[in-house]
């Protein structure tokens, strides 16, 4: 008996409209964090924008890929139990009342309805009533008529397929959710749990990848990328899953035969396609295609989705510059987007990791290291280490990302720009650093010469880092500042050995040496008159600094003019930052033979056509219950009187004008103007 009663209970349970609302809920919650929250990123974007307290609850609960996470369709499949047990238990009813015309209504139901009226009879009752049937026929309603021991009935109904919208309504719930659950891939799930199949989590060739870590081409459902470069061919897509990946193998053969791109006058994509060739391979067949967003290719109930772009390995070449040395030139370095390889500097081993070539860059730019050289040693050094200026929206041309890491494993990444950067009429090679991946680029800019070439500010660099040419700038300066009268020759000796000071200070350090100096030995009240005072020494004597290098390279004397003087102080700031910079060179792109790749999306949805005829019957359950009225008219007559009763789904006007309308009709039959009614 107990068992009894707990299954009846549960019975209810699973049939009762609040539980289905529940999980309704519970699955409407879902969806909107799936929306908000951007769904199967790399676990290191996710640990990176949550920090470790968040990462860890949301990728236990799975919300970094709600729609395939057990409790998601743990909850579908209850919601399609609980449906179709709600289907089970009403269908019979609804299809019963739907074929029933309620001819058995009792004379006093129908006269306790909100809307009746009665008239006396003048005529026969089965004459009457043949009006009546004719007027109800007319007016679009099926009906039946029945000869009682009170009287004759007339009943009549129209609009009964209304009832089914609520069948058609609960159906589409269940369709819709049986869809997203194959789609859910389900079985791979189940498989899972029990441990028949695991996620690989190393970085390995697909080739390497155990059975364990694979999924066969009858797999039922699956969501999988593949990238191609351009000539290159797969038969495998990657299907993600949590911190690993599984391998699908795939019953044909994609080759990526040619990517095309077109750009906007922005600069941003306006159209990228591929022309791919899909070879099956159990018969040979060759399939042809151009494969555009939103215009995909099915082969085998497999659909390829044209996703992404990008670089697929380009050949590279950059200009190796010595930041710390002497002015020797740049070696040539070459080297493959996308790869790595061993870098000596100086008898220290690097491993250079390439990412990939951006050859077109449309973005909002920050001036970085600050536009304007100010008095005060403060400013220069608070520019040295920002990123500061208006933000400015420009193609800054082609960029590469690469990453330099030590024998200890520790990584400084950068992003060079290719292009020269413009502003104001003056030219920079724009270099990014950082050493967190969750932080923003700090851009150093190395100012160019005439020649649009940093060769002039490399040759300054060296110069001024020289202990042995100190002395010729010091005098030289000092000659200059003695002619000018900004000093007077009792204080020539002082002001030479202030000049050899500073430069040996900065050359350590840059303004961050000059920086520790005044808030280790300066009082507070004191520092911006002496920070001034080292500034200008700077802005003196890197202007004779800049002759010394042209008469070491053998290149005539520069006429100092504004332009000029603007590149020295874009100099100071470039070689002061170098000391942050992470690595004692710099990688200036110089060239590139691009090779594109193209990203694609790999899906099997048996699913699909489920939640598109779900959808459909949702909309038919949904019209059926909001515009079809459901209307029934009772026509008794019998006893000397004519009674007419109308029910309704719906009390509004419509219903009062119908009311009234057969009123007026009945009225007439009746041959009476005169009727009770309500």
């Amino acid at each position: 008996m107990r068992r009894s009663s707990f299954a009846r209970a549960c019975f209810e349970l699973f049939s009762s409209m609040r539980f289905a609302i529940s999980l309704l809920v519970v699955l409407a919650i879902a969806a909107i964090i799936g929306t908000v929250l951007e769904q199967n990123q790399t676990y290191t974007n996710y640990a990176i924008e949550f920090g470790d307290f968040w990462f860890q609850p949301f990728e236990w609960l799975g919300l970094f890929d709600v729609y395939h996470a057990s409790w998601f369709l743990l909850i579908l499949t209850f919601l399609v139990a609980s449906t179709s047990v709600c289907i089970y238990r009403h269908l019979p009813g609804i299809l019963r009342d739907t074929r029933s015309y309620r001819e058995h209504a009792a004379l006093k139901s129908l006269r306790a309805m909100g809307h009746h009226q009665e008239w006396p009879l003048s005529d026969s009752p089965a004459a009457t009533l043949d009006k009546a049937q004719a007027w109800l026929l007319a007016r679009g309603y099926r009906l039946k008529r029945l000869a009682r021991e009170d009287g004759s009935l007339l009943a009549a109904k129209k609009g009964s397929l209304q009832r089914l919208g609520y069948l058609f309504a609960h159906a589409a719930i269940v369709v819709i959710c049986i869809g997203g659950l194959l789609d859910g891939n389900l079985p791979l799930k189940v498989q899972s749990l029990l441990g028949f199949k695991q996620p690989e989590l190393r970085n390995v060739p697909q080739s390497q990848i155990p059975a364990q870590s694979r999924l066969s081409v009858n797999n039922l459902s699956f969501r999988g990328n593949l990238e191609l470069p351009e000539g290159a061919s797969g038969d495998v897509a990657f299907v993600g899953a949590g911190r690993g990946y599984f391998v699908q193998d795939l019953p044909f053969l994609v080759k990526l035969k040619k990517f095309h791109i077109e750009h906007y006058s922005t600069g941003q994509p306006k159209l990228f396609a591929s022309d791919i060739e899909v070879t099956d391979k159990a018969s040979g067949k060759i399939t042809r295609a151009t494969v555009k967003v939103n215009h995909p290719l099915v082969v085998d109930g497999i659909a390829i989705y044209q996703s992404s772009f990008g670089d697929g390995g380009s050949a590279l070449e950059f200009a190796q510059w010595d930041l710390f040395g002497p002015a020797t030139g740049a070696a040539t370095l070459k080297a493959v987007s996308q790869s790595s390889q061993p870098v000596a500097w100086r008898g220290t081993a690097l491993t250079l990791e390439l990412g990939d070539l951006r050859p077109f860059n449309i973005e909002s730019t920050d001036a970085p290291l600050g536009s304007e050289v100010d008095s005060s040693l403060g400013k220069l050094i608070q520019d040295a280490r920002q990123v500061k200026a208006d933000k400015k929206v420009k193609n800054i041309g082609p960029s590469i990302q690469f990453k330099l890491r030590d024998g200890q494993g520790q990584a400084t990444e950068y992003l060079n720009y290719l292009a020269p950067f413009e502003e104001d009429g003056r030219f920079y090679l724009m270099s990014g650093m950082r050493r967190e991946i969750a932080a923003q680029f700090a851009f150093v800019r190395i100012p160019l010469d005439d020649d649009l070439k940093p060769d002039t500010f490399m040759q300054l660099r060296a110069t001024l880092s020289d202990p042995a040419a100190w002395p010729h700038i010091a005098r030289l300066t000092t000659d200059r500042a003695v002619r000018d009268a900004t000093i007077s020759a009792p204080y020539r000796q002082d002001f030479e050995n202030s000049l050899l000071w500073v430069l040996q200070r900065f050359s350590e350090g840059g303004f961050s040496a000059l920086e520790k100096f005044l808030d280790a030995k300066v009082p507070a009240d004191k520092r911006a008159a002496v920070a001034q005072t080292y500034v200008k020494l700077l802005q003196g004597a890197v202007i004779d600094a800049l002759q010394v290098s042209r008469e070491r390279a053998g290149q005539p004397a520069i006429a100092m003019d504004e332009k000029q003087y603007r590149f020295l102080m874009d100099s100071l700031v470039a070689m002061s930052a170098r000391f942050d910079y992470g690595a004692g060179f710099y990688l200036q792109p110089v060239g590139f033979d691009e090779v594109k790749s193209s990203g694609f999306q790999l899906t099997r949805s048996p699913g699909q056509p489920l939640v598109y005829l779900g959808s459909l019957l949702l909309v038919l359950g949904v019209f059926c219950m909001f515009y079809i009225r459901e209307n029934r008219v009772w026509v008794w007559a019998g006893q000397g009187r004519l009674l007419l009763a109308l029910g309704s789904n719906r009390r509004d006007s419509l219903t009062e004008r119908e009311f009234a309308e057969h009123q007026a009709v009945l009225t007439g039959i009746a041959g009476s103007q005169q009727g009770s009614s309500s």
